[in-house]
């Protein structure tokens, strides 16, 4: 794969590139977007073969590839994550903030209380609340330059509303490899307080420096009763607008639940994303993974570098996903002057830590899922954008 190669996203309808103006005042012209959670490289030439065949068949009716479906996607997981998947335990959705609002309507009552790990993906507390469900911020720490969770805190804020909840593993937006020890803390935490799991695992294939994912479901089978997984190679493969995501229920009571309940809206995955994902989950789709994910890690340590040169600029380590979290609280300015030498002096669109949850504020994230040319143009522009603090 050529990772280099620059493609021209603007004027496609691309969110990431198109709509960078409206929400940040940057536009596309002469502005670098860094917010939104795709990459802009290409699919897998698997991925893109398997899309000219559905297209050239010219005609679109009813599928099922089902078993094939769920064979790739249970190749992959035991083939590169050591995960036994039954067949029977896989659902589609269109997508996974879908496969979490699905799970928050089959298995919680509106008034709920759901608990995050926070800061943390944005999109959990906006399906939260909207499904009328209260969200329980449970703040992490920082050690060491990277975040940990407190359960002896945790388990003093629980008051018995709380019923569910999510943990986002490898962590988004801090990048954390969650280890065996920490999984297995969480599977404690939520047995104790009778609380579902929802473990969203999307950047599950995305991990450096010689890390391994642990899907929960392998760390913790003694709560695999109240588990739910959630996976999706959109992430992975970039062709999250394709709209495809599985949720994985290993108790075959919780998936009678589901099943019921998504047949009650019949809700249904869509034959291109189902198509990609057999492409996608494949020798070819591995090969992919071998070369993408250390070109993203050489974009990691390229920004990191130059980002903590900056004095009062610090980048997580990141483990895992192309999300770089930077904390700008060392140069003791106001959200809104670093915000707006990012956005208006480097002219770079960024992800508000604000929207993350409790414990984002100082923060900002970066998407260094794009071309090593852009993540250097990055990296000068915000060195020019705070050149007075150095």
């Amino acid at each position: 794969m050529d990772f280099d190669k620059i493609i021209d996203r603007r004027g496609t309808h691309c969110a990431k590139w198109d709509m960078m103006e409206p929400l940040y005042g940057v536009t596309p012209e002469d502005g670098l977007a860094m917010w939104v959670a795709d990459t802009d490289f290409p699919v897998p030439e698997a991925v893109s073969a398997k899309m000219r065949e559905m297209a050239d068949h010219g005609i679109y009716g009813y599928v099922n590839c089902e078993a094939q479906y769920k064979s790739a996607i249970q190749w992959w997981m035991e083939s590169r994550h050591g995960w036994s998947v039954d067949a029977d335990a896989i659902f589609t959705t269109t997508g996974l903030v879908n496969g979490v609002g699905m799970c928050l309507d089959t298995f919680t009552q509106p008034g709920d209380g759901i608990v995050l790990f926070t800061p943390v993906y944005h999109a959990f507390a906006k399906v939260i609340r909207l499904a009328g469900r209260e969200v329980v911020e449970c703040p992490m720490v920082q050690e060491d330059g990277a975040y940990k969770m407190d359960f002896d805190a945790y388990d003093a804020q629980m008051t018995g509303k709380e019923k569910m909840v999510i943990l986002c593993s490898p962590h988004n937006p801090g990048g954390r490899v969650w280890t065996q020890d920490e999984l297995s803390q969480v599977a404690a935490f939520c047995k104790r307080h009778d609380l579902m799991l929802i473990s969203d695992e999307i950047h599950h294939d995305l991990v450096f420096g010689g890390r391994k994912h642990l899907p929960m479901a392998v760390a913790a089978p003694e709560i695999s009763e109240r588990l739910i997984m959630l996976t999706a190679p959109s992430k992975t493969f970039n062709f999250a607008g394709l709209h495809t995501g599985q949720v994985i229920i290993p108790d075959e009571t919780l998936r009678e639940q589901f099943r019921r309940r998504m047949m009650a809206i019949y809700l249904q995955g869509n034959t291109a994303g189902e198509f990609a994902t057999i492409a996608a989950y494949s020798p070819d789709g591995a090969a992919y993974v071998e070369e993408l994910v250390p070109y993203i890690e050489a974009n990691k340590r390229l920004f990191d570098e130059a980002v903590n040169a900056i004095p009062g600029l610090q980048s997580m380590e990141l483990q895992s996903t192309y999300l770089a979290w930077v904390d700008f609280s060392g140069t003791g300015m106001e959200r809104e002057e670093f915000t707006r030498r990012v956005e208006q002096g480097a002219r770079i669109a960024a992800n508000h830590g604000t929207t993350f949850g409790t414990g984002g504020e100082s923060f900002l994230r970066f998407n260094l899922g794009t071309q090593r040319a852009r993540v250097e143009e990055a990296c000068e522009r915000l060195a020019k954008a705070f050149s007075d603090l150095q």
